[in-house]
Parts: C-alpha cells; sequence; structure tokens
C-alpha cells in the first residue's frame, strides 16, 4: 500500500546535497535544467519548453509534497520523489508500506555520484523515519546512469514491465526493489 507522506517541511542533508522542498523562486533553475535535451528523456518526459512549464511542475510538486527539490550550493539542480507506486501491478505489496522513488539530475552535474548520495539519504529517511517496508525504483533498460544508481544504492532487479512514458512512447522499464530488511544487512559503505 502507499502510506501517506508529506515534505513540505522536511530538509535532509549530505556532505554535498540538501535535499529540501521546492519553492516558486526555483522556476529558473529547473527550467535551466530541464529544458535541456537528454534529461527528461531518461525519465520519460519531454524537455519543458518554457519557464511556465516549469512553474505550473513546481506548483505540484509543493502541492503533492512528495518530492524533493535536490539542491547544490543554493542552487535547483533536480528532484527526487517519493513516488506513489501502481499497487495494480504490484498486488503482493498490499499488505505492505512501499513507495516508489524517482529521480533526475541537470547534466551538468552527472558522473560526480551527487544522486546517489541524495538517493541513500532518501532510502534512509524512508525506513528509518517513515517507517516504509519496501521501496521501488525504476529506470528505462538502456538507462545505465540510473541502473547504476540503483545499483550503487543496493537496489536489486524485480521485475520488467512495459512502461508508456509521458510522451507515448513505450519502454521497457526495469523495476528494482529494495526491502528494509536487506538495506539493515548492507555493507555500512553502501548506506553513505
Amino acid at each position: 500500500m502507499n502510506p501517506e507522506i508529506d515534505l513540505s517541511n522536511v530538509i535532509l542533508k549530505t556532505e554535498r546535497v540538501t535535499l529540501r522542498p521546492w519553492t516558486l523562486d526555483d522556476a529558473q533553475a529547473m527550467y535551466e535544467y530541464a529544458s535541456v535535451d537528454g534529461v527528461g528523456q531518461m525519465a520519460g518526459w519531454v524537455p519543458h519548453k518554457g519557464i511556465d512549464e516549469s512553474r505550473e511542475i513546481i506548483s505540484n510538486f509543493i502541492n503533492e509534497k512528495k518530492t524533493f527539490c535536490v539542491d547544490i550550493d543554493g542552487k535547483a539542480v533536480g528532484s527526487l520523489g517519493i513516488e506513489f507506486y501502481d499497487e495494480k501491478l504490484f498486488p503482493e505489496f498490499e499488505d505492505r508500506k512501499v513507495r516508489e522513488l524517482g529521480y533526475v539530475l541537470s547534466r551538468e552535474y552527472w558522473g560526480q555520484g551527487l544522486m546517489p548520495e541524495a538517493v541513500k539519504e532518501t532510502i534512509r529517511y524512508c525506513f528509518e523515519d517513515l517507517d516504509l517496508e519496501i521501496l521501488l525504483c525504476g529506470h528505462f533498460d538502456w538507462n545505465r546512469q540510473s541502473e547504476r544508481v540503483q545499483e550503487k544504492c543496493g537496489f536489486r532487479r524485480y521485475r520488467t514491465l512495459d512502461y508508456v512514458t509521458r510522451a507515448g512512447k513505450h519502454e521497457n522499464a526495469v523495476m528494482e526493489i529494495l526491502t528494509r530488511e536487506d538495506w539493515l544487512a548492507l555493507d555500512p559503505s553502501m548506506k553513505v
């Protein structure tokens, strides 16, 4: 089941990343990374066409209270959501507290280990503070960067699904899983 969460007053910090609530003042920064070709496609959406689109998405993030702003040195450079998973696709979890992680990062910051750092802190928060039992996380089968983030964070392959993107394209989506028990058993170096 998808338990309710509210991230509107939550701030998490790692050595290099702050995960914080979005504000409408972040619209320009979001537009800067979300309008770059190749960024959104990694997560199944097309580049933003204008700052109004970024502002609308931030408004949704604020209202839904489930998506962190990934902040580096005071600037929004990505998002990390503790999303609802599709309960119809995973009926085996109906009695478990489960959510799905989703993330995107500005191309300018790729390859620096920032997203694994942010995801690991979010996993800790989900299991320790939100008392979740299972986290899911997906990536398209061709998206090696997201696959590598999930691998570094302890996720393991669970199932492959046919996923229809917001652009209407069918993709093979690899769903990964991390249980609280598996996370607790991870080598401590995998958790930070």
